[in-house]
């Protein structure tokens, strides 16, 4: 029974035909079974204060944050017809490099000498704007001289207005005088007169008095016809003076009428040249337009456009290139019944399409196979499928996100938030209440230096 001797007697009996014996082994798997029991409810007891960190779970996309590095198209500026593709789907090129080329379809621009024939119109119009500065010059030069000419013919004037004054002053001094000597002879003549009549004065003194009264009466007259012509003199020159002005002002008006005719033409002349100069640039940079170029390095994705001879209107996409260098972030959506719970500078794990990974949302380090990121972007607006937008970018601090990830690759983010135990969280689901996101000072101010500069993307 207790094996102590080395003969066993266990091959002697069979155990199965004595019921102590089958009484014993039911009664030792009952309490087995028990400790088993009870060591499981154990273990789920303590489990349920491990702690368990809480997250909002989103789907979403890999883009890039600056819009430069996302994928665009390649327009067209101006309409035309493809000629010629110089490169294929796929293949790589540097900025600068030649996409497609097209010709002309509109009627204007179809002469093969615009370039030149234009060119030549505007220096025909330059040549024009010299001629009239020439001529603006002449007419300015005639002006002056008309000018001079004036203040001549004036000054000339105005000294034979002087002279005739000072005629008038000497012919009004001679008229005085001779009246003054006329009145004398008067007297003489009377008092001859008188002599003459009382014998005292002889015929002949009588006569000679008298004849020299008359001749004195004759120079009078003759200083007072002097003297009145020298005023019509004084008349006429003033009224000439007067004529010379209105002469000169219409000679000068007429000159200031033909130099402001010729401005005028210059300066249609050169609007004229600055449109014509202005339709020479355009037709230079319309001809730059007829090669497609690439705008930035990159791979041709996607060729919009096919074969040779169809025709393209401006602003039309004709194919699309990814750049070859970008900086890779994740778009999520949140509910917004989730929005209150995310803040700037959150940390979020993430798992790529295609990367094998085992995910325990709540356990983010015991996971596998998934990499870390930071929120750095939220919407202040709601998207038009119903969720705000949320950018997330590499965390610098952790491991890197593979090199080979492409932009539009899917992703599964989980948004961690506090850590809470386990029975709290089962209680909370049960229940359907929120995660916990209040927070106190300290845990506010830690956020605060940490949230990144740019605060939302619109």
């Amino acid at each position: 029974m207790l094996n102590i001797s080395e003969n066993s007697i266990n091959k002697s009996f069979k155990r199965s035909e004595f019921v102590s014996f089958k009484v014993l082994r039911r009664s030792r798997f009952k309490r087995l079974t028990v400790y088993l029991l009870l060591s499981l409810l154990l273990g789920l007891f303590l489990s349920l204060f491990l702690p368990w960190t809480q997250n909002v779970q989103a789907k979403g996309y890999i883009t890039t944050r600056s819009p430069e590095q996302r994928p665009q198209s390649i327009q067209s500026v101006i309409s035309g017809r493809l000629e010629k593709w110089y490169v294929q789907e796929g293949d790589f090129v540097e900025a600068g490099d030649t996409i497609v080329f097209i010709s002309e379809v509109k009627s204007e621009y179809f002469d093969d000498d615009l370039i030149a024939r234009t060119s030549e119109q505007v220096n025909a119009k330059s040549q024009s704007i010299d001629s009239y500065d020439e001529k603006v010059r002449a007419l300015q030069n005639q002006y002056t001289a008309l000018q001079a000419s004036r203040n001549f013919k004036l000054e000339q004037t105005q000294n034979k207005i002087i002279q005739a004054r000072n005629k008038i002053n000497i012919d009004s001094t001679d008229l005085i005088a001779l009246e003054a000597n006329f009145k004398i002879a008067e007297n003489q003549l009377s008092r001859t007169k008188e002599l003459y009549d009382k014998g005292l004065k002889s015929l002949t003194e009588f006569q000679e008095k008298e004849l020299k009264l008359q001749a004195l009466k004759a120079k009078v007259n003759s200083q007072k016809n002097k003297f009145f012509n020298q005023k019509n003199e004084l008349g006429n020159l003033m009224i000439e003076l007067t004529s010379i002005e209105q002469d000169y002002l219409d000679k000068l008006s007429k000159s200031q009428s033909d130099q402001q005719s010729a401005l005028s033409n210059k300066l249609e002349s050169v609007a004229a040249t600055s449109k014509l100069q202005n339709q020479l640039s355009n037709y230079t940079q319309r001809q730059k337009f007829y090669h497609l170029t690439a705008p930035q390095s990159g791979y041709i994705t996607k060729a919009l456009k096919k074969g040779i001879g169809e025709i393209i209107k401006e602003g039309v996409a004709v194919a699309t290139i990814m750049p070859s260098k970008y900086d890779l972030a994740v778009e999520i959506y949140l509910r917004p019944y989730d929005l209150p719970l995310v803040s700037l500078g959150n940390s979020v794990r993430l798992r790529f399409d295609g990367w094998p990974a085992v995910v325990v949302s709540g356990w983010p380090e015991s996971s596998t196979g998934i990499f870390a990121g930071e929120i750095v972007a939220i919407d202040q607006s709601i998207s038009d499928n119903g969720f705000y937008r949320i950018l997330i970018s590499p965390d610098d601090a952790e491991k890197s996100w593979p090199e080979q990830l492409r932009v539009g690759t899917g992703t599964r983010a989980f948004v961690l938030l506090k850590d809470v135990p386990i029975w709290y969280e089962i209680w909370r689901q049960l229940n359907g209440f929120p995660p916990d996101f209040y927070q106190n000072e300290k845990e506010k101010e830690s956020n605060i230096k940490r949230k990144a500069p740019i605060k939302s993307v619109k």
